[in-house]
């Protein structure tokens, strides 16, 4: 039996916060899928020195981000088919089985092992969020639940690091791992008892050819951007070989998916300009996004002289506008049913945002460049949500797993792209400019995108000051390398046409009744 409640809006508040409480078990699984991104930082030394093998440091994040980003049109596609909370819970399961598995690793190659496996639950864990929220409520309310996740974005980018070395230097590194449990059981026990999500029936032939060459050639793309630059030159066999195998097997999976019967990836959503539109508009969100987060530590602890600490904390400035202005703009959003003004204003924004970012240099106070962040955090908060709630608006109710995976997969492909070009351009710039320089020999051999801040302190004065003269124009040349792809948001925003928000996603009150089993 179907209960029917009221839809989800300002005229039900009892179903508001039924909502509410589905939400807080989404967004609580969704914080720690993110927070694993970023926590393992500060505690690596540790760990490399409790289980050795440093020559393979870099995988414990690589794994992680290759297994998130592959999987992630998986469960977008297999929720559609076989019902999104089994699927959602499953990924669930697997991150906290992961994460108990890394806390008891004995060495370095459990731990990369378990650090895949724990980024194929977080790929199942962001995807599953997003597409649930476009299953709990339509378009025209959903812009108010999506502003609250700018807001756990934000908390992962700054508390990662914070809670890592926190927990490294009071407890161990495996309590990095272990302190997953309580708040992930937790997030399981509420999506279990809460949500109750009808499953369609689907006749359906999985598309497995597709699907391997999605995995290869999304594989070898993270690949040359984690490899590319530090493991191997950018000219190396190996570099151009990956992408080379990057570039065929997408040809190839295009081909592929033109066939199938039941695609992977239904290239009948491209053909809704806004949907097109909302996956470029992430695509180059990420881009800019990845690309200032990583550089803007590198700049701080270099040239400003702060601690890795400190300079998460410096990050609040750009993190504290998605605490407002993301839930704000989705407040707005849900009550005018306008967004494109928010598009443009938002990378216009982004745009200024980057171009301050390009004035940074050594004689630049620690309060003028958080000017700068504020700022370039406002255009990221104004813009983020709005690529996912347009790619949900644009596409059919039983594409609504494939269409959140799609948009997610290519924000995060935009930010492997952008690390990738602008650590080739840091490194090649810093490169020229420390060239017969005395002192150069401070770089590690991986270049300068792993300067050691330690390593400069022990730099002679008179080296020092050109030293980081150099860091900080590398550093200028990226930001105005970006200022483009920023613009590019700006004017894509202009393209966007500004179809109504759906007022409907199916009976609200099939998705919180306890009567409705999936």
């Amino acid at each position: 039996m179907v209960a029917t409640e009221a839809p989800v809006g300002p005229a039900s508040e009892k179903l508001d916060r039924r909502v509410y409480v589905v939400l807080a078990g989404l967004l609580l699984a969704m914080l720690l899928a993110s927070l694993d991104n970023l926590i393992v930082g500060t505690a690596m030394p540790r760990i490399v020195g409790e289980l050795g093998g440093i020559k393979r440091l870099s995988w414990v994040v690589t794994a992680y981000l290759l297994t998130m980003t592959v999987s992630g049109p998986f469960y977008g596609k297999f929720g559609d088919l076989y019902g999104r909370k089994k699927i959602f819970m499953s990924a669930i399961v697997i991150f906290l089985v992961a994460s108990v598995l890394l806390g008891l690793s004995q060495n370095m190659a459990e731990l990369i092992g378990f650090r895949a496996l724990q980024g194929l639950g977080a790929g199942g864990i962001v995807v599953g969020v997003l597409a649930i929220i476009g299953d709990l409520v339509p378009p025209r309310e959903r812009g108010r639940l999506m502003g609250f996740a700018a807001p756990v974005i934000g908390v992962a980018t700054i508390g990662g690091p914070l809670l890592g070395g926190f927990l490294t230097d009071h407890l161990s590194w495996r309590w990095i791992f272990y302190i997953n449990l309580p708040p992930g059981i937790m997030a399981l026990a509420l999506i279990a008892t809460t949500l109750h999500l009808p499953h369609h029936k689907i006749k359906h032939k999985i598309d497995w050819l597709g699907a391997v060459l999605l995995i290869v050639a999304a594989s070898a793309l993270m690949l040359v951007r984690s490899w590319g630059g530090s493991h191997y030159g950018w000219g190396s066999w190996q570099i151009i070989g990956l992408a080379v195998i990057s570039v065929v097997s997408t040809l190839l999976f295009v081909l592929v998916e033109r066939r199938a019967p039941e695609p992977m990836l239904p290239f009948r959503l491209f053909r809704n300009r806004n949907f097109s539109v909302a996956v470029w508009h992430g695509f180059l969100i990420g881009f800019a996004m990845f690309g200032a987060v990583a550089f803007l530590p590198l700049y701080q602890q270099t040239v400003q002289g702060a601690s890795a600490t400190n300079s998460g904390i410096l990050l609040l400035p750009m993190m504290f506008p998605m605490f407002i202005i993301g839930p704000l703009v989705g407040q707005v959003i849900s009550r005018t049913g306008r967004y494109k003004i928010f598009q443009i204003l938002g990378g216009a924004v982004l745009t200024v945002g980057m171009y301050l970012l390009t004035r940074l240099d050594v004689s630049t106070t620690k309060l003028t460049s958080g000017a700068y962040m504020v700022v370039f955090g406002i255009g990221m908060a104004m813009s983020m949500q709005l690529t996912m709630l347009i790619a949900q608006n644009s596409a059919e109710q039983r594409d609504m797993g494939v269409a959140s995976s799609t948009s997610n997969f290519f924000r995060l492909i935009g930010g492997a792209f952008g690390v990738s070009l602008f650590g080739a351009i840091f490194n090649n710039r810093l490169a020229a400019a420390l060239s017969g320089m005395p002192g150069a020999g401070v770089l590690p051999a991986g270049g300068g995108a792993k300067l050691d801040p330690g390593s400069l302190s022990k730099v002679a004065p008179q080296v020092k000051g050109p030293l980081l003269a150099a860091i900080a124009d590398a550093i200028h040349n990226v930001f105005w390398w970006g200022l483009p792809f920023t613009a590019l948001v700006f004017v894509i925003g202009w393209v966007l046409k500004e179809v109504p928000l759906r007022t409907s996603a199916g009976r609200a009150g099939e998705h919180l009744s306890s009567e409705v089993p999936e």
